[in-house]
C-alpha cells in the first residue's frame, strides 16, 4: 500500500523532537561521553510503505551502506551516506528486501535478502558498477527462510542467521539456524540452537560467536498450525574453534525477559558487545562485556512506551556499526526511518579491514 510521503515525514518530525526531549544521558565513561548527542543523518522520504532502515555497513572508502525496508511487495533500497558530504544517496533502488550488510576484504557488499518478495539469498554486490550475483540461496536442495544479518572473519569465511519475519513464502528448512559460507562457496549449518537468530558478531579473537535470540512468533510459518508464541529474547555466546566450528556448549550472556530483544549487533577493539535493544521499556544500544555484564548503555528512545494505534514505537534501534580510519571511534545506529552517528571514546572492530 502506497501513501503521501508529506504526512509520515511531519508526524516523523514531531516524533524526533518528542525523543530528543526525553531521551535520557548515555552512561558508561569508558565507552561514551555523557554528553555525547546522537546526530541525525538521514530520514526516509521516499514514497514507500512500512518498514525500517537497518544494516549499516562501513565500505573501504569511510562511507556507509544501509537498508531501506519497506513491507509489501516494494522490493527495498540499499543507500549509501558520505561521511564527508554528509550526503546520501540511493545505491540500489531493488535490493531484493535486503536487511543486513557487510563488506568482505576485497571491498564487495555482502547483503541478507530476506522473504516478503525478497530474494532469500545471501548476494555479492560490486559497488564500483552495481552488478549482485548470489552467493548462496539453498542449503542442500531447499532455498533458505529469509537470511536476516551477518558477519565475516578473517579468513573472508562468513556466518549468517536464517530466521523469518515476515511473508507468506512456503518454508523448506527444519529449522531457523546459523549458517557459514566458506571461502569456496559451500554452505553447512553452524548451529540451530537459537529458536529465531536475528544479529551476529565475532569476537575479536574469533573464538566467541555472539547470536541474538529475537523470537517474537509473528512468522507464517505453518498456516494451518497453531499461532507462534513469543520466544527467547536473549544473546548468546557459542565458543567457535579454528575450523569455524562450534565447539562447546552455548551460554546465555543476557535475557531480555518478556521484552523485545536484540536485533542487530557489533564488537569494538575490546570485544565489548553493542546490542541494539528494542525494548520498549529501555530501547537503546546496551553496550556488554563479554560476561554480559552492561558496561554502558546509549539511549534512543524513551522508556517505559505505550504503543497503541495511535502512539507507535519511536526510537526503536536496529542495527549498528563502527567506522573506519577518522570515523573509527564513531558508532552509525540505524533507527526507525533513520540513520544516526554518536562519537564514542573506543575504536571499532572490523576482520576484513584488520591487519
Amino acid at each position: 500500500m502506497r501513501f503521501s510521503a508529506c504526512l509520515p515525514l511531519i508526524l516523523l518530525a514531531i516524533c524526533c523532537e518528542t525523543q530528543a526531549a526525553e531521551l535520557g544521558r548515555p552512561t558508561g565513561q569508558s565507552i561514551v561521553s555523557a554528553d555525547a548527542k546522537l546526530e541525525l543523518l538521514f530520514t526516509r522520504s521516499a514514497n514507500i510503505s512500512g518498514g525500517l532502515t537497518e544494516g549499516p555497513a562501513v565500505a573501504p572508502d569511510g562511507s556507509i551502506y544501509f537498508t531501506d525496508i519497506p513491507t509489501g511487495k516494494d522490493p527495498g533500497m540499499i543507500m549509501r551516506f558520505d561521511p564527508k558530504s554528509k550526503a546520501t544517496t540511493i545505491f540500489s533502488s531493488d535490493s531484493g528486501k535486503a536487511n543486513g550488510l557487510m563488506f568482505d576484504a576485497d571491498g564487495f557488499l555482502l547483503a541478507c535478502e530476506g522473504s516478503d518478495f525478497g530474494g532469500r539469498r545471501v548476494s555479492k554486490w560490486n559497488v564500483k558498477n552495481g552488478n549482485r550475483q548470489t552467493v548462496v540461496d539453498h542449503i542442500g536442495d531447499k532455498k533458505f527462510n529469509a537470511p536476516n544479518d551477518l558477519c565475516v572473519d578473517k579468513h573472508g569465511r562468513i556466518y549468517f542467521t536464517d530466521p523469518r519475519y515476515l511473508g507468506d513464502e512456503p518454508r523448506e528448512l527444519e529449522y531457523r539456524a546459523v549458517y557459514r559460507i566458506d571461502k569456496n562457496g559451500t554452505a553447512s549449518e553452524v548451529t540451530h540452537e537459537v529458536s529465531k537468530p536475528n544479529g551476529i558478531a565475532l569476537s575479536p579473537d574469533e573464538k566467541t560467536l555472539y547470536v541474538a535470540d529475537h523470537d517474537n512468533g509473528t512468522d507464517k510459518i505453518d498456516p494451518n498450525g497453531p499461532k507462534p508464541t513469543h520466544g527467547p529474547m536473549k544473546i548468546y555466546a557459542f565458543p567457535i574453534g579454528t575450523d569455524g566450528k562450534v565447539n562447546g556448549p552455548r551460554k546465555t550472556i543476557y535475557d531480555f525477559g518478556d521484552q523485545a530483544g536484540c536485533d542487530g549487533m557489533c564488537v569494538d577493539a575490546l570485544g565489548i558487545v553493542y546490542i541494539t535493544a528494542r525494548s520498549l521499556k529501555r530501547p537503546g544500544i546496551l553496550v556488554l562485556n563479554p560476561a554480559g555484564q552492561e558496561v554502558a548503555f546509549i539511549p534512543t528512545g524513551a522508556t517505559n512506551q505505550i504503543v497503541d494505534a495511535q502512539h507507535p514505537p519511536v526510537g526503536m534501534p536496529s542495527n549498528v556499526e563502527f567506522g573506519i580510519g577518522d570515523e573509527a571511534q564513531v558508532l552509525y545506529i540505524t533507527i526507525d526511518l533513520s540513520l544516526y552517528r554518536i562519537a564514542l571514546k573506543v575504536k571499532g572492530f572490523h576482520a576484513q579491514y584488520a591487519k
